[in-house]
């Protein structure tokens, strides 16, 4: 057995190899549906969740996550309205976060299921709607000459690697054409009413944003988005805008908030399947990010690293430029850590590269 495949085997799938069939749900917990989309990247798919609802005495849906905006994505949610709303509509749509397939689709599934009679409403955290907003509209983070500069900035310069990451410019905008002007704004502790139950928000920080997961005491489930998956790390970056961010810290403190939660509780996550075992799989991930970073500390004793450098270190297989650029982020999100902490200290080469080395 591997040691991913040992990991994995210390958590608990409770629907076994079961997937939702494509344009249909599957049953989850009473009142919760889970959808799975496809997505034309290496990680192939997306989790989304309906769940049973009722607005201001107006029966329906709430739709937790929408997808890429893709031909494919809206008639699989074609599929969906006609076979599994039971004749309901949807009502609102909450969004974990504003990763394209997250909020690809918001803005459709939101004009397409408006009345006059009730507006279907986005639900998302502040930080992440302007975020989206502003992604929409330019190249901020995925793509384009700031994104190149910040790569070429850690080690990645090599002029093909660089000319594709400029050809990105409309990476976000391609998958993310809109976003609703409109929103309801989700806080870290707010309880949102869904279905007759209470939806608590647990924010976390580092991925995106403002991340919101939801968790409901009543049902025992957490609806994890990408900051718990069960056989991937979520990606932790660092962008341009901010290029000095210590994501990782950030993300690692803010899985301790789901540490309170019952040792049982069903864990929808984006990607992979429904499982249990969350406290298990919070200390797998603290593990893993630990050993990523001894790794760092030990290639950067060897010799002063750029991010270029430490990317094969922590990914020891062949990466598309899609791969290559949440590398290159995760590697300087490391490098970053340790350097907040002290343990490394930077300096910029002769060609204008940070590199990294152990301070003491």
């Amino acid at each position: 057995m591997t040691a991913s495949a040992d990991l994995e085997a210390r958590l608990h799938y409770p629907l076994q190899s079961s997937l939702p069939e494509q344009g249909r749900c599957l049953p989850v917990a009473p009142g919760v549906k889970w959808i799975r989309m496809s997505l034309p990247f290496a990680l192939d798919h997306i989790n989304l969740w309906l769940l049973r609802d009722e607005i201001d005495g107006r029966a329906g849906w709430t739709v937790v996550d929408c997808c890429i905006t893709r031909d494919e994505a809206k008639a699989q949610w074609e599929s969906v309205f006609a076979h599994e709303l039971e004749g309901l509509p949807i009502l609102r749509v909450i969004v974990t976060h504003m990763h394209p397939d997250h909020i690809g689709l918001a803005h459709w599934l939101c004009e397409r299921w408006s009345t006059p009679e009730h507006e279907c409403r986005l639900w998302i955290s502040a930080t992440d709607h302007a975020t989206a907003r502003i992604a929409s509209q330019s190249t901020t983070g995925f793509g384009g000459e700031a994104a190149a500069d910040h790569f070429a900035s850690h080690g990645l310069t090599d002029p093909e690697a660089q000319a594709k990451v400029r050809a990105r410019a409309s990476y976000y905008p391609d998958l993310v054409p809109a976003v609703p002007r409109r929103y309801r704004r989700l806080i870290d502790g707010l309880r949102v009413r869904i279905g007759g139950h209470d939806w608590r928000c647990i924010s976390g920080y580092g991925h995106a944003p403002e991340h919101m997961a939801l968790h409901c005491e009543a049902l025992g489930v957490l609806i994890s988005g990408d900051m718990v998956l069960p056989r991937i790390s979520t990606n932790v970056s660092v962008y341009e805008q901010e290029p000095e961010a210590d994501s990782l810290t950030l993300f690692l403190d803010s899985l301790e908030k789901f540490r309170p939660l019952p040792a049982d509780t069903l864990v929808l996550p984006s990607h992979g399947r429904p499982f249990t075992g969350l406290h298990e799989r919070l200390d797998q991930l603290h593990q893993h990010h630990a050993d990523r970073l001894a790794e760092v500390m030990d290639a950067c004793a060897q010799k002063p690293c750029s991010g270029a450098d430490i990317v094969p270190v922590m990914f020891r297989r062949p990466l598309d430029l899609h791969q290559m650029t949440f590398a290159m982020g995760e590697a300087v999100a490391h490098l970053n850590r340790l350097w907040h902490q002290g343990a490394l200290r930077r300096e910029r080469d002769a060609q204008g590269v940070w590199r990294f080395s152990p301070s003491a």
